[in-house]
């Protein structure tokens, strides 16, 4: 397959996919009401540094390593069936769920704009959340349009991504300067500023989660074979990324900060979108609802793109049945976009809160697979990078202990602990019943 993808496309695919529903939903859920903005600015850069040193080591990593699978083959091929397994298997769960997640953001969207007229055909409760067939359908139509776009290429999805998320950049850009202009700057400077008080647990909730906000950085590894560059190159791209990202999620907080009290703004179903409708009317929401659209549709395609390649690598090592590993005409792994779809259409029946449980636990799975890549970098490397990677592993390490020590204020919620469980326990009987056997 001749490569496709050149700078704009990378840049455009790992931003897109770093800046997703969460950036627009977790301020007025989790930032403000947990953190605040100046710790939640600290968490970040110090979570963005920290992907910066991992990212040293997914520099050697693609220097050295040239197929599909990122990590995951990479693992296989320095430790073997069973830890590239172990990796394989976290980056599954981490990919996979990203896709239902964003779908299910574009019904928040319409459920803003229409109300409870999006409420239709009630069937049932879970986790305490209301389930609307009508919800799942539109989730699941925007799963159908995304994956029949993968299927065509990339050249037909790069082409959308980098529409959506330069719509989604400079969007955002004009909301927070009407806003910033429009509103009364004395509430988030009486409420945030002024009285503020450096305090390590605000900043380590933060921190902690950082492996799933920045996974999106990952799916550079995973389209490595399908650049006009060497990949190598991608570095300083993942870098710019990660940069953006940092930037954009505080940009976010800040727009809402400037609206709402930390008690105002977990009452509001979507706080940043009551922040711009009230503030600055339809036309801003409008502007906020492209941007919404760009992040949410740049997280679908690159998480299908990157899991589909994923799945296609596993295949290729004799991990799952060989005909996820079959590409079709336009040289994309049909089977494989196909299996997330279907996946992807199961989990909106779960309810939305679910869906928040498993992505939840996809930060301590993401972590594992930084810290396999970062070890393996340190063990064969030499000079600055060895070190680097070095760092690398620590911080990979210290992300796993914040989310899973119970003292931790960072903890996985007992949900998502016991959902994380599940998922290894399924791992270890899927390897041992049918892995082994493919092989």
């Amino acid at each position: 397959m001749k490569k496709k993808l050149n700078r704009i496309d990378i840049l455009s695919l790992t931003l897109g996919s770093i800046i997703g529903w969460g950036a627009f939903t977790l301020p007025g859920s989790k930032f403000l009401p947990e953190s605040g903005i100046i710790s939640t600015a600290i968490g970040f850069i110090l979570g963005g540094l920290a992907i910066v040193f991992i990212q040293e080591g997914y520099h050697v990593m693609l220097e050295n390593h040239h197929e599909d699978g990122g990590e995951f083959s990479y693992t296989y091929k320095n430790m073997g069936r069973v830890h590239g397994f172990i990796v394989g298997w976290s980056l599954t769960l981490c990919y996979i769920s990203m896709v239902p997640l964003n779908a299910t953001a574009f019904v928040l969207v319409l459920r803003k704009l229409f109300g409870t007229k999006m409420d239709v055909i009630y069937l049932y409760h879970i986790a305490g959340e209301p389930v609307y067939l009508s919800n799942i359908f539109f989730a699941a139509l925007i799963i159908v349009i995304f994956s029949y776009i993968n299927i065509k290429g990339l050249r037909p999805s790069s082409r959308i991504q980098n529409s959506m998320i330069f719509l989604m950049v400079i969007n955002v850009i004009i909301i927070f300067v009407i806003l910033y202009r429009k509103t009364d700057t004395s509430l988030i400077m009486n409420t945030y500023i002024n009285s503020y008080k450096f305090n390590i647990m605000e900043v380590a909730k933060v921190f902690a989660i950082i492996p799933f906000l920045f996974i999106g950085f990952d799916v550079i590894p995973q389209v490595s074979t399908e650049l006009n560059f060497k990949p190598s190159k991608a570095t300083s791209i993942a870098i710019l990324s990660i940069v953006l990202g940092v930037v954009f999620y505080n940009l976010l907080n800040l727009i809402t900060g400037l609206v709402y009290t930390p008690q105002q703004a977990i009452s509001e179903e979507w706080a940043l979108g009551s922040a711009v409708l009230e503030n600055i009317g339809y036309f801003g929401f409008l502007l906020l609802i492209l941007s919404l659209l760009g992040a949410v549709s740049g997280g679908i395609n690159g998480f299908l793109l990157g899991s589909s390649k994923l799945i296609g690598s596993l295949s290729g090592y004799r991990l799952i049945p060989s005909k996820y590993n079959k590409k079709n005409k336009n040289g994309v792994f049909e089977n494989g976009v196909k299996f997330v779809a279907i996946i992807s259409f199961i989990a909106p029946w779960f309810g939305r809160k679910v869906i928040l449980y498993i992505v939840e636990i996809s930060s301590l799975f993401a972590a594992i697979a930084y810290c396999y890549v970062c070890y393996i970098v340190a063990r064969h490397s030499k000079g600055m990078y060895r070190y680097f990677s070095m760092i690398g592993t620590f911080i990979s390490l210290l992300f796993i202990v914040l989310l899973i020590m119970p003292s931790s204020p960072a903890k996985l919620s007992k949900p998502s602990f016991v959902l994380m469980i599940l998922w290894t326990l399924m791992g270890c009987f899927y390897y041992n019943k049918y892995a082994k056997r493919i092989g």
